[in-house]
């Protein structure tokens, strides 16, 4: 049954629920379900976008990391060898 004039159609639905989630649950403990569900549209996407703007930039931040670090090469610690301290064996 499609709505023909009053209510939202299942596919909003779905989108304003997945924002909702997405704020909540992402948002790091600074949303609850009924401030999202209250806020306005354009502040909802709003923060969803700065919220997927930071994940790409400690992604981006995180691969840079990774690349820089040289993972073939073994680190080892910074350890003198015991002839240089004149112990006897």
């Amino acid at each position: 049954m499609v709505l023909s004039f009053f209510g939202l159609t299942p596919q909003y639905r779905v989108n304003l629920f997945s924002q909702i989630h997405d704020l909540v649950y992402h948002g790091g403990g600074g949303f609850i379900h009924s401030e999202v569900y209250n806020m306005p549209i354009w502040l909802r996407i709003f923060h969803t976008n700065k919220i997927s703007e930071w994940n790409k930039k400690q992604n981006e931040e995180m691969e840079k990391s990774q690349k820089s670090s040289n993972k073939n090469e073994l680190q080892r610690p910074n350890i003198t060898s015991a002839e240089q301290f004149n112990f006897k064996k």
